[in-house]
């Protein structure tokens, strides 16, 4: 099996960000990962496809991510024609803030969005034109000191605004959950590591001293997610990473990822995926050279 390619990025310790705008007629570099964090935006797009880790979504006109934790990501013409494509790219360390920084009361909500970068997030339309002139303000300021105020005025009016949603799964990002309840995390913990296996709702609740109908509640409120769906998201993400990462046949990955019936694993990954597990495969495939 090929690599993911690690990009080595230009941004060296003496500075703050690196960024770059450009225009170009065509996607050519392949799926990649790095250790910064990048705020990716790119216009006149409509019809390209992105890929995030185990999210794969065709684009409009607009588009605008903000990458973390050094998760695959990448963009393909797919069916986008336009020859006038723009993107700003924005890359940056991730002590840039340092921990006190973020750790203060004003910085809360930019420090939950960079955690929650570490699946990759996308703005939607409404969030992105908060922010656009902003971008193109970016490149044409000269100084550095302002440009990096603008960055972090960029970043909070994206963080405060709310709305984005998050792409990969944790599972294929190989995430730990974080920002949980004890008693939430108790059971994460236990489906990360017995997923392959058969997971009753009564055995979750006695794990943490409740009724399966209170603990569905609760799992509910705190999570937004129902239990049946978490357990779901967390097996595809661990089949999506074997689909990228090895030559096992869709049918193991099914069987080995707890999932039961492979009509049944097929149907549940296309919605999830909006690809069939084989066509998910496929189009990684397209994007992978050797390191």
């Amino acid at each position: 099996m090929n690599k993911i390619i690690t990009e080595i990025t230009p941004l060296s310790e003496k500075d703050c960000f690196y960024l770059i705008d450009r225009y170009k007629d065509r996607f050519t570099y392949p799926v990649h990962r790095h250790g910064e964090y990048e705020l990716n935006f790119v216009s006149n797009c409509e019809g390209a496809r992105r890929v995030v880790g185990d999210s794969i979504e065709t684009l409009g006109q607009y588009d605008l991510v903000l990458i973390g934790n050094g998760i695959e990501h990448g963009w393909e013409q797919h069916e986008c024609t336009s020859d006038k494509i723009r993107e700003i790219t924005i890359q940056f360390s991730p002590d840039l803030f340092g921990e006190t920084l973020l750790a203060k009361t004003q910085m809360s909500s930019i420090r939950r969005m960079l955690e929650i970068s570490s699946n990759g997030v996308a703005f939607n339309f409404e969030g992105i034109m908060r922010v656009y002139h902003k971008l193109d303000n970016l490149t044409k300021i000269e100084s550095g000191f302002y440009r990096m105020i603008e960055l972090m005025s960029i970043l909070h009016e994206l963080a405060e605004d709310g709305h984005y949603r998050r792409l990969s799964s944790s599972s294929f990002a190989s995430l730990k959950p974080v920002g949980d309840s004890r008693r939430v995390r108790k059971v994460k913990d236990y489906i990360n590591s017995h997923y392959k296996e058969e997971i009753r709702l009564n055995e979750l609740a006695d794990l943490v001293g409740m009724t399966p109908t209170a603990f569905s509640r609760f799992f509910k409120l705190r999570t937004g997610r129902s239990i049946s769906d978490y357990v779901i998201d967390i097996r595809l993400g661990h089949a999506t990473r074997q689909l990228v990462d090895s030559t096992t046949s869709v049918s193991e990955i099914c069987y080995g990822c707890g999932f039961n019936n492979v009509s049944n694993f097929n149907r549940i990954f296309k919605k999830k995926k909006g690809n069939s597990p084989k066509v998910f495969r496929e189009i990684y495939q397209h994007h992978k050279v050797l390191v």
